[in-house]
């Protein structure tokens, strides 16, 4: 059973990341809506204003930074003694590391192997990578080295050929 203690801390926590959220929100709202407004509003073919491009991306832009003000607010008015430590100390987690780990591995898939490689290489190469690193680090229980690496290259192997047969094969979708 949680103490007092332990929400009020986890308040706090959930305060500060929320902050921080807030502030991320507010700088995504206001580069959409300043992309957005610069936008080519294509008068010289008379295009009426209620149908310029940018419209619908400028009213996001402006309710997302709305809403992140409005979480910027309502998180900094929370007391949140030790939030900021706490958070601190959330970034040494195991769940942390797994989190970065799954973003990380994500980034080099999309923005370095997909294009850079034929995507069924790509989508083996991203699978193999996640199961070895998940099975042989990022767990409490770790798999001996070579029987990860056998298991990763066998669903690598059906997992990138299986999706590259179903959707170029089967389904006739363009892959990258």
């Amino acid at each position: 059973m949680k103490s007092s203690t332990d929400d009020s801390t986890d308040l706090a926590i959930r305060a500060r990341a929320d902050l921080i959220t807030a502030v991320l929100l507010i700088g995504l709202g206001l580069l959409v809506t300043y992309l957005s407004w610069t936008m080519p509003r294509l008068e010289a073919r008379r295009i009426h204003p209620a149908t310029i491009p940018g419209l619908v991306p400028i009213m996001l832009g402006v309710l997302l930074t709305l809403c992140g003000g409005l979480l910027g607010l309502r998180s900094w008015r929370i007391e949140a003694p030790g939030g900021w430590q706490g958070l601190i100390a959330l970034f040494g987690t195991q769940q942390t590391r797994r989190v970065l780990a799954v973003l990380a591995l994500a980034l080099v898939y999309t923005l370095v192997l997909v294009g850079w490689l034929p995507f069924w290489a790509a989508s083996m190469i991203f699978i193999f990578g996640f199961i070895v690193l998940f099975e042989v680090y990022l767990t409490d229980t770790p798999v001996a080295l070579w029987r990860s690496v056998l298991w990763a290259l066998a669903i690598a192997l059906a997992g990138g050929g299986g999706i590259y047969l179903a959707f170029a094969r089967i389904f006739l979708v363009r892959l990258p």
